[in-house]
């Protein structure tokens, strides 16, 4: 098919222009394809996940209780819990403390088996208001399919290579609306037509107000795949295996933060999940619980209040002979609204004293931005980032929406085929091809897309004139 467009908006320009902005809108156009469909899926699945925190909690942590004057102790409300899931064989193996003084207390306890269940306690009667296995529920299936499709790896490669074409869908969209607008202004606010251009207008406009978000979204989601985040950026923020006395030792396994996580539930900070855990019963540490104390739940709790840990907190129990008292509070775990105040405190079990105290100054660069871009990216940051992130998914799929119904209004009647703007025999600028390759570079796994696809463009279809049919 041929169009006779002018695709220029500010001037007229030589055809070298013109077969230039066919090439990048072809380019556009094939991101588009692939990415439309998962963004939609993103978007939906991340509008399910922040009402559904919002509102009832995505560990039931939201239910309300009376307030009464005394509290039970701690310890009681654990045995409580226990004695609910499994009293001979099971174990509390994390805390996590009410929101409010009108909210319940919540504690994991594994049965004999090692399952997992969550029990929430009325924390001034004592008394079970609900329990529920972990990681299940809505909130938990609406973050599955976010993660990784219900796919596993398979799933999770996808939606990173999804995410990371959207790093190139966004500056090759950026490059074709100025082109049309010749100006940030009018990129912002265009005026609208009819029909297509319509469209047009609303997809380019919206685009440009929401594109430096969708990019602080897609580098902070990328950061938690498997590829770029897991075997790249991720561990070079990690800090050193001897920071708090930890030897590493090649013939035994060192526990490291991650391992807090159970496999599934993001709740260490990013920046902390693969770095190695102090341990427990060596001479280092300073401070802690008063001398004379046991580290028990009880004391251990009330040294978080006084340090510090006000409302929500999580508290994960020791692990084996070497472990430790955990306090974590950060905003990804919908703790507090602001990443500043994110802090990890490691405590002996023995001798009670503070191994380790990590605060957000003590993260890398990187580690302060995935710290505040994941709270960010969460809507954890009070209210108004909960507006604002229903209505970037709303508009997010309304952007997708649009870049198909222009689609749908380009194509002639009774066309076959997937119809993408004309191929041109001529290179995209070279500023542009210098930041499409630089991005391609960084993230692994748009660069083996972006070949697959010049490869389909350029060679295969020459081999393939029936799948060209379909692609001219």
């Amino acid at each position: 098919m041929q169009n006779t467009m002018q695709p220029v908006g500010r001037s007229c320009g030589d055809q070298s222009d013109a077969q230039r902005y066919f090439t990048v809108w072809r380019w556009h156009f094939y991101a588009g394809v692939f990415v439309t469909p998962f963004l939609i899926l993103l978007a939906l699945t991340g509008l399910g996940m922040i009402f559904t925190a919002n509102i009832y909690g995505k560990d039931g942590e939201r239910m309300k209780v009376a307030v009464q004057t005394v509290a039970k102790p701690l310890s009681q409300q654990a045995q409580v819990a226990l004695d609910a899931v499994d009293k001979a064989q099971g174990m509390v193996v994390q805390y996590i403390a009410p929101r409010a003084a009108d909210t319940v207390a919540v504690f994991r306890v594994n049965d004999g088996s090692g399952k997992a269940t969550m029990v929430a306690v009325d924390p001034y009667t004592a008394e079970v208001a609900a329990a529920y296995p972990r990681n299940k529920g809505f909130y938990y299936l609406m973050d599955n399919i976010h993660s990784d499709m219900l796919l596993g790896g398979v799933g999770d490669y996808i939606l990173e290579t999804a995410a990371a074409l959207t790093v190139l869908l966004v500056i090759s969209g950026w490059w074709l609306w100025y082109q049309k607008q010749g100006s940030l202004p009018r990129m912002l606010v265009s005026p609208f037509g009819k029909k297509r251009s319509w469209w047009r207008s609303l997809h380019g406009s919206v685009g440009t107000w929401i594109s430096l978000m969708l990019l602080v979204f897609c580098v902070s989601g990328m950061a938690w795949a498997g590829i770029w985040g897991g075997k790249a950026v991720q561990a070079w923020n990690q800090f050193p295996a001897g920071k708090w006395g930890v030897v590493p030792d090649p013939e035994s396994v060192v526990p490291v933060h991650g391992d807090l996580n159970d496999g599934e539930t993001k709740e260490i900070p990013w920046v902390l999940e693969l770095t190695p855990m102090p341990q427990s019963g060596t001479t280092v540490g300073v401070g802690g619980i008063a001398p004379g104390l046991p580290p028990t739940l009880d004391t251990v709790d009330r040294f978080a209040r006084e340090s510090g840990f006000q409302g929500r907190y999580h508290l994960y129990f020791p692990k084996g002979k070497t472990g430790v008292w955990t306090l974590n509070r950060d905003s990804m775990s919908y703790d507090s609204p602001s990443p500043t105040a994110d802090r990890t405190v490691h405590i002996d079990r023995y001798s009670g004293k503070v191994l380790a105290d990590i605060r957000f100054n003590d993260y890398s660069a990187f580690g302060k931005f995935m710290a505040a871009g994941v709270a960010f990216h969460m809507g954890t940051m009070g209210w108004w980032s909960v507006v604002l992130n229903m209505v970037f998914c709303l508009a997010v799929v309304g952007m997708c929406v649009s870049g198909w119904i222009m689609w749908w209004q380009r194509r002639p009647k009774n066309a076959a085929g997937l119809l993408p703007p004309p191929q041109k025999n001529v290179a995209a600028p070279k500023t542009l091809l210098v930041v499409l390759l630089v991005s391609a570079v960084v993230f692994p796994t748009a660069a083996a897309a972006v070949a697959a696809v010049w490869l389909l463009d350029r060679l295969l279809l020459v081999c393939l004139p029936r799948m060209a049919a379909y692609l001219k």
